[in-house]
């Protein structure tokens, strides 16, 4: 059966990642070019979190618990991007860019941070004949910093100013849109860069890293070239009183809603990430799975994040409450984390691999719905803020879910092996405690989330049919 042009077209608007996310403010052609920020961001965090954790203790030797302090420090900055946000709201200068200069200076600082970073890995391997001994902490330490804040101010402020370019109907799309480019960013990347550093050595990493620092100045020019219109100011406009951050604070938390929000995106995202670098361990000291089979589950737990993000596409795009959605992705993670529990208890590599897909339905579904709904915040002229809050509401959370998972599981294995815990010594006891700490989790993410529903809370009426529809643009980070 040959598909006609219509239909063709039909289901390019209702599938593509690019479709309907354009408008006139903001034609897809400059859409395009200006999601390359996010490209290089998820370079950025490729190399920060997975390939040189990875050189730093296999290749270089450095103890694990330095590479986990200087891989944390870009976590810390997150909570920042909310000031970082701010300031571009209220920046002002005599052209009247507002997010151009933050775009700007969090390139040089991305690029600066990845230029100094192969050499102070280097130092932090041991191999310097001169200088002090701590030299290699300092350095590398001041290059993940660098790196880690030029990563969220071109993030925040890049996502900004898509939203003051984006309209009301297309902004949510757009956003998402630009997060999908950060995956894709990273997904490309990663594929680069691991054939780059097949044969390692000091050379190479200099070369690989220092030229992934001129493709983000590269790639961040091409994408502010031209993206904010040329407002001249006056004197007097640029030296009027600015909105404080904390006015400007209060203001966000005056939105109805938005605080609670913020709370159900950081409890949720503690408890659907606490797993993230468990869940091979587990398959592997548990179930017994060889290397080959666990590496698999990232793949299982992509494809349902996948699945769940469609679904919950379409059911939006039908009409469904955001909230209501929110709560079934929250429920499918409840009933995917009990299932790991079981698989353990009964022995089923099965029972594993369908919960593994069912943490990545839950987790897809609810980042899309919280996702939808946050968009919702952003206020005309305020993107800035609120784009932030959100950011550093998920980044940290996804941060210290990561250490929280892996303290604990630590923590309880440790007291099992020292018999402070009498006859309990099963290996898949700290991993079973971290995934009753996440159901646990989820249910509080329930009982936040329930308020919201009320009416005149935050989330979006259903959007009237034809006139809101929801594609693969809106695929949640």
């Amino acid at each position: 059966m040959i598909l006609s042009r219509r239909m063709i077209g039909s289901l390019a608007l209702t599938w593509m990642p690019f479709s309907q996310a354009a408008s006139e403010e903001l034609p897809l052609r400059q859409l395009m070019r200006l999601s390359l920020f996010q490209i290089s961001v998820g370079m950025a965090q490729v190399l920060l979190l997975g390939t040189l954790n990875r050189v730093m203790i296999v290749e270089m030797g450095v103890p694990a618990l330095v590479v986990a302090t200087m891989i944390s420090i870009p976590v810390l900055v997150a909570p920042f991007r909310a000031v970082l946000g701010h300031r571009s709201d209220t920046y002002r200068s005599a052209i009247g860019w507002k997010r151009i200069p933050y775009l700007w200076f969090g390139s040089l600082w991305q690029m600066g941070g990845l230029a100094l970073m192969p050499f102070a890995l280097i130092l932090l391997s041991g191999d310097q004949i001169m200088g002090p001994d701590w030299a290699g902490e300092v350095f590398a330490g001041i290059a993940f910093l660098m790196a880690g804040l030029g990563m969220h101010m071109t993030q925040t402020a890049g996502l900004a100013l898509a939203a003051d370019r984006a309209t009301e109907e297309t902004r949510p799309r757009v956003v998402a849109l630009l997060y999908v480019m950060f995956l894709v960013g990273m997904g490309i990347s990663a594929l680069i860069v691991g054939f780059f550093l097949r044969d390692f050595d000091q050379i190479t990493l200099i070369r690989v890293v220092q030229a992934c620092g001129a493709m983000t100045l590269v790639l961040n020019v091409i994408a502010l070239w031209k993206q904010e219109v040329i407002r001249p100011m006056t004197k007097a406009e640029r030296e009027a009183p600015r909105q404080t951050f904390r006015e400007a604070w209060g203001l966000l938390a005056a939105e109805p809603g938005a605080m609670r929000l913020l709370a159900v995106v950081m409890i949720g995202t503690l408890g659907f990430n606490m797993q993230d670098v468990l869940l091979e361990p587990y398959g592997g000291q548990v179930l017994k799975l060889p290397v080959s089979m666990t590496t698999l589950l990232t793949a299982s737990w992509s494809f349902g994040a996948l699945v769940g993000f469609i679904w919950a596409a379409r059911r939006l795009a039908q009409g469904a409450t955001a909230h209501r959605l929110a709560a079934r992705g929250i429920l499918i993670g409840i009933v995917a984390f009990t299932a790991v529990l079981f698989s353990a208890l009964f022995e089923s590599k099965i029972l594993f691999f369908i919960a593994a897909l069912g943490i990545g339905l839950g987790s897809g579904t609810f980042g899309i719905a919280t996702l939808t709904v946050a968009m919702m915040v952003i206020v005309r002229g305020a993107s800035g803020i609120a784009l932030g809050a959100w950011g550093a509401a998920q980044a940290t959370a996804a941060g210290l879910a990561v250490f929280t998972g892996g303290a604990l599981r630590d923590l309880v294995a440790h007291a099992a092996d020292a018999g402070y815990l009498g006859a309990l010594t099963d290996p898949a006891l700290g991993y079973s405690v971290v995934y009753l700490t996440e159901i646990g989790l989820l249910f509080t993410t329930l009982a936040v989330l329930g308020p919201l529903a009320r009416p005149g809370s935050l989330f979006p009426k259903k959007p009237e049919t034809g006139k809101a529809r929801i594609g693969l643009s809106e695929f949640p980070t």
